[in-house]
Parts: C-alpha cells; structure tokens; sequence
C-alpha cells in the first residue's frame, strides 16, 4: 500500500461540472505497485469516488510504471482528490451508475446512466443514435467532406464533389465500469459515384463514454491522402440529425461567440414585435423555457404567430482567428441577414426544445480556423448541424509546393540552395500526402433548453477540457522522464536562471498571438529563426521558417510542464504535441514513420528523418493524459528501423555515397539522432507493451554501442534489420553537433537508470566527458581532437551528467562554464529583453528580443533545467552574465 497522493485541477480550480467525465495519466516509482488493480481515488472529503484504472507502462521489473485513471461525470466535483493504492476493489468500482456496454454483429450499444447510444459497425454513421433518458437528440452522426478539382485564379468555374464518411470496422477498445472508448474507422466515399470517383481521407474517430456522463468527447484523426496538384479540400466536418418536436416559437437556438457572449434566439421570435404577447411569454422564450399556453397570451400575438417569419437557417463562420461572422435566413431560397460578428468565438452550438436538445463543441475552434458552424432547418421536424472542421467557405484547401524547384535537379544543386536558402530540396519530396490532423468535440445531451449560464459552462468545457494532474515534486519522485527537478528558487543565481527560462516561454507565447501563427496545418508549431531586418520570423525562407521539432522545443516545454506544473505551459506543449506528431510526420505512404525537417510548409522539406517523428517528443503528453490517439502514433513508429532502406537520411552528404549499397545487414544507422529516435520507440513499446521485439532491439544495440571501441564517438554503425543489431566492429570517430540535441541525451538518461549495462554506461559517459574536454585530453583518451564542436551552451548538459555520474567537481565546474561561454545568442543578460516594434514598421504592434532563434531557446531552456538537477549545488553565480 502506498500514502495517499494528492491530485490537483491543472487550471487550480475544480470545473462548475463534470458532464462527461475525467481522464489522467499518473507515474509510480519501480517496484511500489504490483498493478493498476490496486489503485483507489478519494475525494476531499475522504470518501471513496468510483473510478477506473489501467496500466500504461510498467518497469522492467514488472511493476506498474504509469496508470491510467477515470472518474465519472459529476456535477459537483471535488475540489482536489488523492489516489493510494489499496485491495478495496469493490469500492474502486462500484457505481449506482455504471456505463453499460453490449456488442451485437452489427451495433455496439452504450450506456451512461444518462445517456444511451447506437453505433452501427458499418455504414454511413459515426452513431445511429444519441439519446437522453430515453429520447433521441441526435442521429445518424456522420463525416462530410468537399472535394473540389481545382482552384481557380480569375474568372471560372470549380466543381465540389460531396462525400460521407463511410464506417469500415468499430472496436469497443474499453468497457467500463467507469470510461468506455469505442473506436470507429473508415473513409470518405463519394455520395454519387462519378467517372474518376475514389475514397480518399481515411479517419479513425474515438467516442468516449464515461458513468453518469451527459456528454461524449469525439477525438476526430484524419490522414490526407489526396493528390496535392489535383484535389482541393473544400470542407471537411461532422454533421448530425436533430429531431424537432416542440411549437417553433419553443425551439432555441443558442451560438458562443467571444469571452464568454451568446446569440439568444428561437425559430419563431416573440420579442420586438410591434404587439406584445406578455412578459412572462417573452421572459420564457429567452430563458429557454416552455412559453405558457396560447390562451395566456394576448391574442394581439396568438392569433397573428403565422404572419412572424420562421428563422431555420443559421451560420457562424470563424474564417480567420481574428473574425467571426454570424448570420440567418428563413430557408432555402432565400437572402441571408447578418446578424452580428466578433472576434473569436468559442466554437460551439446547440439546438433544443422543450423535450430534449443537442450540442456540439469543437476545441481550439478560432485557432486552428477556418471553421464553421451550420444549423439547417429548424422549422422542420429533423434539423441538421454541422460543425466544420475546415469551412466550405473558406479558400479551398492548396497544399501544393511553393515553388517550382528553380532548378535544383542535382544533389549539387541542392545543397547550394541549402546554402543560400537553407532549404534541403528535392524534386517530389514538397507532398503533404501521408499528413495528418486531429480535432477534439464534445457532444451534449440535454433533457430540454438548459440555461444559458449552463452551456456557458458547457462551452468553455468544450472549449478547455479540465484535467487532474499530479504535481510536479510527486512526479519527480517516482524517477520518471531522466534528468529535471521541480523549479527551486532558493538562491539568487537559482532565480535568476528561472526567470529567464519564464521569459523565454512568455516570449514565444506572446509571439503566437502576435505573429498569429495559428491556423488549420499550423497551429501548435513556431517558427525557427527571425529576421531582424523585416521585424518578421522567416516565415518565407526555406528552412528558417515553420520550426517542425527542430532541436527539440517539445522537450523543453514538456520538461518546463512537468517541474512547474503551469497550465499554460501544459496547454502551449499539448498544441505542439498535436501538431508535431500529426502534420510533421506521415502516416502513411513511402515515408511512413518519418517526419520532415523545418520548412516554409511543414511537408516541404526533402530531409524525411526519425529526428522529427521522435517518440520522445510524445511520451510525455500520452502517459500525463492517457490519449489514446497519441498512442497510435507511438505504435506506428514500431518498426521505423525499416525506413532506412528506401531512404538514407544523410543519402546528399554521404562521404562513401560512391560505394554504399543499404541492403537488410548493413544499414548505416546514425548513433545520434536516428538511434536516440529508434531507442525511444523500442523503450516506449517495451515499456507500453512488453514487446519482446522491441526490447530485445533496444538492449541489443545498447550492447553493441557499448562494444564499439569509440563507442557513440564512433557516429554511425552498420545496422541488421534482420537481427536488429550493430556490426560492433567498426572503427572510426565522426561527431555532429545536432547527435545530442534531439532527445539523445534524455533516453540515454533513462536507459541507464532502467537497464544495467556497464560497457553501454561507460560508452555514454565517455562521450559526454570529451564532447567538451579540452583538445589535448581529446587526443590523449581517443588519439585525436573532435572535430564538429558547436552548440556548447547546449551541450553543457552533457558535461553535468558526467559530474554528477562520477561525482567529479572539476566537470561540473566544466558545465557551468561552458553554459556560461556558449550559446550564440543566449549568453548576456541583454537577450532576456523585449523591444517594442510599432507601425508602420510592422503590420501590428509586436515584441522583438535580442534571442530569437528557436533552435537557441529550446537548449538553453534543456540546459538550464538539466544542469540545474545534476549540478545546480555547483551554480555560485549567474552563469548567463546578466
């Protein structure tokens, strides 16, 4: 048994509800807990709350490594809980209402307690049905898309071909009693077959479904596949059914727009008109409740409630992150009036009636634009909503490549443009085809209109999912995620360094809302480097443009998350996470596996490496939140060791390209960047999984590194794909400066303290003891200097974990003074600054800083933090020169 641990709202307050339940991720130290079986959950006031565990991850010695945990919906809850693990099973999960679910060959059905639904296992439906004790709110949920074959430029015509998403497999990948998660697959077919007509956007959407909940979260995953030069997205959404069964002037229409603001209306409006059908009638209406009867009102109204025009159609559209519009008509056929606009809503809808009503909420709505908003035919007895996802009235979707090659049709050429443009460029390389792109929704069942309080409530949950987390000391103490320490401000130098590591996430948040880099493909990334010169980020320069992971900001901010526990820090990660894992790395196609390096579009540049789809980049966010999107990505990265024969990562530069033949037993393998990615997916899986496959490769290659006689010195090694091992044999001494920087040096941190394997420990150290050494004790340990030494700010770390390991002074000593020296940009104290750049300089008001290069603030900010954990007793001044 262990002490009870406390669990806390990431946002420091408890939501006003819990309408559809709650889901985190939390670590045990090796050899505490024997299963997720024996975890339990109290609330604040001590008394047991139902819930569901499972493992995530566990320890090489079996013991349980990470847990998943759920609560049920509640609409009061607590206002922090604590988990301990104990054998109370029966109190863990008893429940006076549990979510129920049966399986049929064709529908798997749900209950909450609350709320029932139909999944069909193929079809056109995402679900048949929603209902809410008893009666139907929604049905027949479906995908919708827009095909369109060409954008044009002038006058002329397009044509848009509709499709739905077409239901292939359904899979109940958990059954309560707490949390169920059903898995839907398929793709969009055409809605009539044309000549040419194919599926294309294959999708995997997840419901959950929690006890006592009200509503279901929909995690929507898409991958394109379309031809970039031919197919045009034009929209892309989910649409549903509304059953109507009330008097028009009793259905409501309820639209959020900006802070918290809603559109109040209803199909056939009794307020405003020249005759008034009484107080209370009108009071009714706006407050969403059954108006009284006809004959309480005056019959100046009653008799006339035909001659006052039905609104059936509405439509908010979020085009820009800037603006949103609002609209209505009374159908079909007819001219639309504005209503009204603002500047970002919060993406959420409903429709209701006295006898039921539905909503749906997308997240992160007006950042991730252009998104759109439909209801459709109110005054009938089935109405439609559609939440897009990407608006058809938008600019139809263009993912083609921003230029035409200018030439560069040679490895020469190439490379030359990598000099002036610092863009890698290959011919065909520019395809988004294989990308993909996540969407979070919440969908709400109510029993009648709710006040508009409640979907206030709703929509800013829809909005900004509340989460329990663990604090940052408890996570530290369980050993998790290598080497960091909860942020200590207990000396001035200690401080100092901490307020440059706040400056430097403040800084890049502020940049996002300034420089506005949000958008349906862009938002979650930053940019790479700046150009003082145009007050802008190179957002047009080759390969200083969209970031793409390059030299690890995902680490930093997760490490920051993970010593601070700051919700805005989690938030800023989590964007990144989704974006980085889903559009810079493809799901499909010859590339499978690979990510592209940093480019003016996130598919662009011809560098398809495992330095970009790194597991390490997304463990964090998949065991602190369970996601179980997250976790496909993680599993398709399995066999990634494959993609080294069609594609050598270093194919332009190779210095034996002349003679080198990648076959199946001698696959060169950098022992940098492309094993540090393969470690961490091994490491995941073994420790997700239990894979044998992938432990037996892992442990394998850190024998064989450990067996080389320069060890990681020795660069890159021949690799078996059969036998998943090195050739141990070879002898050379090749370092890069970007070997370390792209999580080498974390899952080094982390298989040493997992895995006892002394010549592989050894070999680590030696690398991070003469990275930095002096020339002469270069020469004297290996028989010559290294060659290649740049980023030494950020390679400081690596000098602290030779101290700490070997408890030696004189190389901690080492690290704060290299800290100190290196970094190009991020070694006075006059970087930590912010100058204000005003029109007409710019196009708005923004802040500019001395450092402005992200390749600089993600290692400054890895340095800081791991230095501090491994030496930190060793800081005795500020080491940055302030």
């Amino acid at each position: 048994m262990t002490p009870p641990t406390d669990i806390r709202w990431l946002d420091g307050v408890p939501p006003t509800k819990l309408s559809g339940g709650t889901t985190w991720g939390m670590p045990f130290a090796r050899g505490t807990v024997s299963g997720a079986a024996a975890i339990s959950v109290r609330d604040a006031s001590g008394a047991h709350v139902p819930s569901q565990s499972w493992p995530l991850a566990t320890w090489p010695d079996g013991s349980l490594k990470w847990a998943g945990i759920a609560l049920p919906a509640t609409d009061s809850p607590s206002a922090h809980y604590s988990v301990a693990t104990d054998s109370a099973s029966d109190v863990r999960t008893s429940s006076a209402a549990t979510v129920a679910v049966v399986e049929t060959a064709d529908s798997v059905h749900i209950t909450t307690g609350k709320m029932e639904a139909v999944i069909e296992r193929s079809g056109p439906t995402i679900f048949r049905s929603l209902s809410r004790d008893g009666t139907v709110v929604a049905r027949d949920g479906r995908l919708v898309s827009l095909r369109q074959d060409s954008v044009v430029e002038g006058p002329g015509t397009v044509s848009r071909e509709p499709f739905t998403g077409m239901v292939s497999s359904v899979t109940v990948e958990q059954n309560g009693p707490v949390r169920a998660v059903v898995r839907v697959e398929g793709r969009h077919s055409p809605d009539a077959a044309e000549p040419g007509s194919q599926n294309w956007l294959p999708f995997v959407v997840r419901l959950y479904f929690y006890s006592a909940a009200s509503s279901v979260r929909m995690v929507h995953s898409f991958v394109w596949d379309g031809d970039a030069e031919h197919d045009f997205l034009a929209g892309l959404g989910v649409r549903f059914t509304v059953p109507l069964r009330s008097e028009l002037h009793n259905r409501h229409i309820r639209m959020a727009g900006a802070d918290g603001g809603f559109l109040v209306e209803s199909v056939r409006g009794l307020t405003g008109l020249r005759r008034d059908p009484g107080v209370e009638v009108r009071r009714a209406q706006v407050e969403g409740r059954p108006t009284p009867p006809l004959e309480e009102w005056s019959e100046l109204v009653s008799t006339r409630l035909h001659l006052i025009p039905e609104w059936s159609d509405y439509t908010l559209t979020q085009l820009t992150s800037d603006g949103f519009d609002l609209r209505k008509r009374t159908r079909e056929g007819h001219a639309w009036v504005g209503i009204s606009g603002g500047t970002r809503a919060a993406g959420f809808c409903s429709l209701s009636d006295t006898r039921g009503g539905f909503a749906v909420g997308i997240r992160d709505f007006w950042q991730s634009h252009p998104g759109q908003l439909d209801i459709r035919d109110a005054g009938s007895d089935e109405a439609t909503m559609t939440a897009w996802l990407y608006s058809p009235e938008a600019q139809a979707m263009d993912l083609r490549f921003y230029h035409d090659g200018l030439g560069q049709d040679t490895f020469e050429e190439q490379l030359e443009g990598l000099e002036i443009t610092y863009e890698d460029y290959a011919p065909g390389f520019g395809n988004p085809h294989g990308i993909a792109r996540t969407h979070e929704l919440t969908l709400f069942a109510y029993e009648s209109t709710p006040a508009t309080e409640e979907l206030a409530a709703d929509a800013a949950q829809a909005a900004k999912p509340a989460l329990l987390q663990v604090a940052p000391e408890h996570l530290h103490s369980t050993g998790i995620f290598g080497d960091w320490a909860p942020v200590d401000r207990s000396t001035p130098e200690r401080a100092e360094l901490e307020d440059k590591l706040n400056f430097l996430f403040e800084f890049y948040e502020g940049q996002r809302e300034q420089r506005r880099w949000y958008g349906f493909w862009n938002y979650g990334d930053v940019m790479h480097t700046y150009d003082f010169d145009r007050h802008v980020w190179r957002y047009d320069v080759g390969g200083y443009a969209w970031d793409n992971s390059e030299l690890s900001p995902d680490l930093w901010l997760w490490y920051m998350y993970l010593r601070s526990g700051r919700a805005d820090v989690f938030r800023f990660a989590e964007a990144m996470t989704r974006h980085t894992g889903e559009v810079d790395v493809y799901h499909l196609g010859p590339w499978k596996g690979l990510g592209s390096r940093h480019n003016v579009q996130h598919w662009g540049c011809s560098a398809k490496q495992l330095r970009i789809s790194n597991p390490a980049y997304r463990r964090f966010y998949y065991y602190l939140t369970t996601d179980e999107r997250t976790g496909d990505l993680l599993t398709e990265l399995i066999d990634s060791d494959r993609n080294f024969l069609g594609l050598d990562p270093v194919r332009k530069v190779r210095p034996d390209s002349a003679t080198y033949r990648p076959e199946r037993g001698a696959l060169g393998v950098g022992l940098g960047t492309d094993w540090g990615s393969l470690a961490a997916t091994w490491l995941t899986d073994w420790e997700r999984t239990g894979n044998p496959w992938s432990r037996d490769r892992l442990l394998g290659t850190m024998a064989d590194i450990g067996a080389l006689k320069y060890g990681f010195l020795t660069g890159e090694a021949l690799y078996n794909l059969d036998t998943g091992r090195f050739d141990a044999g070879r002898e050379q001494i090749s370092v890069s400066h970007l070997s370390a920087v792209f999580g080498l040096v974390e899952i080094c941190s982390e298989l040493i303290d997992l895995v006892d394997d002394p010549t592989f420990e050894q070999a680590w150290l030696q690398y991070c003891r003469l990275f930095l050494a002096a020339p002469e004790e270069q020469l004297s340990e290996v028989g010559e200097a290294l060659s290649g030494i740049h980023l030494t700010q950020a390679h400081s770390r690596l000098s602290a974990y030779a101290a700490a390991r070997l408890g030696s002074t004189e190389l901690a000593a080492l690290a704060w003074e290299k800290f100190s020296e290196g970094g190009e940009h991020l070694n006075h104290g006059s970087a930590f600054t912010l100058q204000k750049i005003q029109p007409p300089h710019v196009l708005l008001p923004v802040d500019e800083a001395p450092t402005v290069s992200t390749n600089d603030a993600s290692q400054f900010g890895l340095a800081v933090i791991q230095n501090l954990a491994l030496v930190g007793e060793h800081l005795v001044k500020d080491p940055a020169r302030a």
